[in-house]
């Protein structure tokens, strides 16, 4: 049995996509461009601001204007964040039940605190996660393993004891480098890359629910009827 789990947030543990895409129509209109449609930058929000940008202006971070876009978007977003922001169907039966079986949990993500923070107090979960290591906690964020092994030290937990779940590639390279064991979840953003399968993960689950059924929980409750 693991000790601990540690969620990605952004297409894991909470479906932030909403306003992350309300947040980039703002921006665009600024720029008299028109709106995109949620479904259309979902597949990118795992990647942030830098995502964002690039999906809805094929901008790359070397192009002279992305820097002030990227912060531009940054600004908007941080008066957005809690807006339509909710966990992901099942997630927090799941949470309930890793804390009656005495599993510590925690939230491991590449977004900076000021976001990440907020938005973990919106869900009700400020009190509830054990640890919260944000992109700007570590030196470097994943897919490099540190931010990984400072949650797996604060909670006193081995991290081959330990399961990661998230939805981006960077996620289980992070965990492999961290010699955790690592579930994607494939209901996530999941990017535009190669498919979740070749990630070379330990599964590749479709609910919350199924997170539980992965990890043998006993009478799991995570199922969302």
């Amino acid at each position: 049995m693991f000790e601990a789990v540690l969620f990605d947030l952004d297409g894991t543990l909470a479906d932030t996509a909403p306003d992350m895409a309300a947040s980039l129509n703002v921006l665009l209109e600024s720029k008299g461009r028109a709106p995109v449609e949620v479904e259309t930058v979902r597949p990118f929000v795992s990647r942030g601001a830098r995502g964002m940008i690039m999906a809805a202006f094929g901008l790359t971070p070397e192009h002279p204007d992305f820097p002030a876009l990227r912060e531009k978007f940054l600004d908007i977003y941080a008066d957005n964040l809690a807006v339509h922001t909710r966990l992901f169907p099942g997630m927090d039966r799941l949470l309930d039940r890793l804390e009656a079986e005495g599993i510590a949990w925690g939230v491991v993500t590449n977004k900076f605190e000021k976001f990440s923070r907020p938005v973990i107090a919106h869900l009700g979960l400020g009190l509830r996660s054990q640890v919260l290591v944000s992109g700007d906690t570590c030196a470097r964020p994943k897919p490099f393993a540190d931010p990984l092994l400072h949650a797996c030290a604060h909670l006193g937990v081995a991290p081959m004891k330990s399961l990661y779940v998230g939805d981006d590639e960077r996620d289980v390279q992070a965990a492999r480098a961290a010699g955790m064991k690592v579930v994607v979840a494939g209901y996530g953003y999941l990017g535009d890359g190669p498919p979740a399968i070749l990630w070379g993960a330990d599964a590749v689950v479709d609910s919350a629910f199924a997170i539980g059924q992965w990890m043998g929980l006993a009478a799991n409750e995570a199922h969302e009827a």
